[in-house]
């Protein structure tokens, strides 16, 4: 039976059009080409591709590049008008970790990306970790480079609005631009979403969250008229220590005993201050809310506390701390950052007991250094817990039961939470982007589903590509 997932998809498609009298044949019809023609007047073909990628972070862009280098037609949906994901529209820094003890850990497309951004002037690799602070508008440069390279088609201020599907195969996307909707069509697509936006709205089954709790969001922001010569930020601004968090323990120490003594201030976590590569600035990490990234009225009404937590905490780092006593906000992120949301029940779950104890899968296409890093909903305190050895990322982590063209990849993979929390990482979300688009181009060139690949050799590609595994 041919259906348009999410019924409010529809709901906004043809809302004050004339085409709001289709939509019960768009959900009901079992004959799918009245429901292509029914579906064309609300929303036009604009491409036919071989694999769409929904999400132009660092999953989607990596992804993106990699279908591409292996002859895919390759189209990708991202709803801001530039790419990078929580690095360009979260300001999240820096991009962690790609290597451990001087060895790298993620490789190929992803490494290639920090060598040329490097090269741009955007990048500054602190090792041991290879942690890397980048410049936010370079950064979008670069990305936007390598996928035009490469070839591949972009659909920049677009959001997804609906799914057509065929059982549970997904026959097109609908998006939603100045252009009016429009349909795109694939044979494979690549949700990296982040929120696994595509795969809830193919009613592909999420790991389930008991207790209903979610890490908090925090909203980025630059300070400019920082004295970043000063010891203090010196110390701060870097992140290539071996053992322990990577906050700025002097300021920490002193916002906690502030706050102990009465002082009123809103719940933060770290701070981080991070290298933008711009003398006098940094970007600021602390602000802290419990957050439904899913939920809009929830999304939007935290990210309007957190708005006036900003301003709260650089009025609290001017009166407070020399080293800030000129500072200003300079830019506030487009959007907060989001640490956790949906992830999809896949054909296998990694677990934090795997991942800590770095299991090496038959099947394994990605790796992750990052520490298990768990972040209180409420209050300061964070849990972290480094990794003694990198750790592996299976390909059945990508996909879901019974979804013969569809990959997921970046922080909606399969996972419980405590992995989650090393693998929603940008360098980590990268390599199971360069996983996920091989693996798609390959679905492609050999006529098979998702379930059908030769792990083998998508493997072989990827070691390639200089992919550590």
């Amino acid at each position: 039976m041919e259906k348009i997932s999410r019924k409010v998809f529809l709901k906004r498609a043809v809302a004050g059009l004339a085409a709001l009298a289709v939509a019960p044949n768009l959900l009901s019809c079992e004959n799918s080409k009245v429901v292509d023609e029914q579906l064309r007047k609300v929303a036009p073909l604009a491409g036919e591709y071989d694999v769409v990628v929904v999400g132009g972070g660092p999953a989607g862009f990596i992804a993106a590049i990699a279908a591409a280098r292996k002859g895919a037609k390759v189209a990708i949906i991202e709803r801001y008008g530039f790419l990078g994901g929580m690095a360009t529209i979260g300001y999240v820094a820096p991009i962690s970790v790609f290597a451990k003890n001087n060895e790298l850990v993620i490789g190929g497309i992803p490494w290639e990306f920090v060598g040329r951004l490097e090269k741009m002037g955007g990048a500054f690799i602190e090792w041991p970790k290879a942690n890397v602070d980048f410049d936010i508008e370079l950064y979008k440069l670069c990305c936007q480079r390598m996928v035009l390279e490469a070839g591949v088609d972009l659909y920049m201020h677009s959001a997804m609005v609906g799914c057509q599907m065929d059982g549970n195969a997904i026959r097109s996307v609908i998006i939603e631009n100045k252009n009016g909707l429009e349909t795109l069509t694939s044979k494979v697509f690549i949700d990296c979403t982040g929120d696994g936006d595509l795969a809830y709205m193919a009613q592909v089954p999420m790991q389930p969250n008991p207790d209903g709790e979610l890490q908090p969001s925090s909203f980025c922001f630059i300070l400019s008229g920082v004295d970043t010569d000063s010891e203090l930020l010196n110390k701060c601004m870097y992140h290539n220590g071996i053992n322990g968090p990577s906050q700025c323990k002097p300021v920490r120490e002193k916002l906690l005993a502030m706050k102990a003594a009465g002082v009123e201030m809103p719940d933060f976590g770290g701070p981080w201050f991070n290298n933008v590569l711009h003398k006098g600035s940094v970007a600021v990490n602390m602000t802290r809310r419990a957050a439904t990234s899913t939920d809009n009225r929830n999304f939007s009404a935290v990210e309007c506390q957190l708005r006036e937590d900003i301003f709260t905490f650089t009025k609290i780092l001017k009166e407070n701390f020399k080293e800030f006593k000129d500072c200003y906000v300079a830019s506030t992120a487009p959007q907060a950052g989001i640490r956790e949301s949906r992830r999809i029940a896949g054909v296998h779950t990694v677990t934090a007991d795997e991942y800590v104890a770095a299991f090496r899968y038959e099947d394994s296409i990605s790796r992750g250094i990052h520490p298990i890093d768990i972040h209180a909903s409420k209050g300061t305190s964070q849990v972290r817990i480094d990794l003694e050895k990198p750790a592996y990322v299976p390909y059945r982590a990508l996909i879901a039961p019974n979804y013969p063209n569809l990959l997921v990849a970046g922080r909606c993979i399969s996972t419980d939470r405590q992995a989650l929390a090393s693998l929603r990482v940008m360098a980590s979300c990268m390599g199971t982007g360069q996983a996920a688009g091989a693996a798609a181009a390959q679905c492609v060139a050999n006529n098979q589903t998702v379930h059908q690949i030769d792990t083998a050799q998508l493997v072989s590609t990827l070691k390639e590509w200089g992919t550590v595994l």
